[in-house]
């Protein structure tokens, strides 16, 4: 049977698969016959790398550094399609994800680094949607305004529609200006070529102690409650997460929340700006999340007016 060549049809049918275990890159050394189980080799003028299970290496004593995941694309790719490997490589960039391809005749094979592995799973599954998330540019942020004015047409309150323009859309406004404005927290959701989702994290405190506020989040009418929104939640917080960030503050539903990790967040030490909020403030307590943390939120600038 042919392999596919149509990079739609390509992308709908990733189907990626991680293998169990970790996998690493090693040097074969010169004039040593081949043994073990070698799962890929490529001859260079500088000699053999090999690629095969990390314990598989511990044991024939071979010296690595990168440790990796072993994804498969499940798609049947044709050798000579165009696209899927510039597609697959550009959505994990976003991610932040590096990523060594292999071609074999049937599948395409990525390895990444192993603690990235459950991210790009969820970029790979994302793609097979046409959904790709990156860091928001300048020149997006019209599109952006555009569709926080939809998102927030209904008030997420009392599900009744807004008359006028959303407070939301004014308050992004000014978060894009602000002193806390923090552009790697910044991140759009695109699918093909058009910003379906955003969601912005801009700098709060704890007294001294800095972490994150998320809000607003937003995403078109027409592809809410198809994922776009969750896949911008974990974005965020493995992007805090990696940047060493301790938590991340928000203000919503309790029902909906914890589903990220969230939790009341006087439950763990920190009032809300307001009182009245109670359990509707929330927070996700990173690794980095200090001991012994007390005090009340602080969000940036720009909330203070609303």
């Amino acid at each position: 049977m042919p392999g596919e060549t149509n990079l739609k049809t390509l992308l709908q049918s990733l189907h990626p698969k991680a293998r169990d275990g970790d996998y690493v890159y090693a040097l074969w050394p010169h004039g040593r016959p081949l043994e073990g189980g070698i799962e890929a080799a490529v001859r260079e003028a500088e000699g053999l790398t090999v690629v095969l299970r990390r314990d598989e290496a511990d044991s024939l004593g071979l010296s690595y550094d990168f440790v990796a995941t072993w994804i498969t694309l499940q798609v049947h790719s044709a050798l000579e399609a165009v696209g899927l490997t510039a597609a697959v490589s550009a959505a994990l960039t976003h991610a932040g994800i590096s990523c060594n391809v292999l071609a074999g005749f049937h599948h395409d094979h990525l390895l990444v680094p192993s603690a990235d592995a459950g991210r790009a799973m969820d970029v790979l599954r994302l793609l097979g949607k046409g959904l790709v998330l990156r860091s928001e540019r300048p020149e997006d942020r019209p599109e952006i305004l555009d569709l926080t004015a939809q998102a927030f047409s209904v008030s997420p309150v009392t599900g009744e529609p807004v008359e006028g323009v959303p407070i939301e859309v004014g308050l992004l406004r000014e978060l894009f200006e602000c002193p806390e404005y923090l552009p790697e927290f910044s991140i759009v959701a695109e699918m093909g070529g058009e910003i379906v989702g955003h969601a912005i994290s801009t700098r709060g405190w704890i007294g001294d102690l800095e972490l994150l506020g998320l809000g607003p989040i937003g995403v078109l009418p027409a592809f809410q409650k198809r994922g776009v929104g969750s896949a911008l939640m974990r974005e965020t917080a493995a992007r805090a997460t990696a940047a060493g960030e301790p938590g991340i503050a928000l203000l919503g539903s309790p029902l909906y929340y914890p589903r990220f990790g969230y939790v009341p967040a006087t439950s763990v030490g920190v009032q809300p700006p307001e009182a009245m909020w109670g359990d509707h403030f929330q927070l996700l307590t990173l690794p980095a999340w200090p001991d012994d943390v007390r005090g009340t939120f602080r969000y940036a600038g720009p909330f203070s007016g609303l």
